[in-house]
């Protein structure tokens, strides 16, 4: 079993987006208060691609 990230970084957005790394920031800002989690919480891959509308197949293959 091949082990990949849960958390999502403002990179990794960029990465899938191709915006840049600090609209990733704010993307995640956005998730945790839709979400209602506390800053130091971490936003995972299933949630960002719940949020976004991505698959989540195409969500973690950037994680890989």
């Amino acid at each position: 079993m091949k082990l990949t990230r849960v958390c999502i970084y403002p990179k990794d957005i960029q990465l899938i987006t191709g915006r840049s790394e600090r609209y990733g920031r704010k993307l995640i800002n956005q998730i945790k208060a839709h979400l209602d989690k506390q800053s130091h919480q971490f936003v995972t891959a299933e949630e960002f691609a719940n949020y976004s509308g991505i698959k989540l197949d195409i969500v973690k293959s950037y994680l890989s």
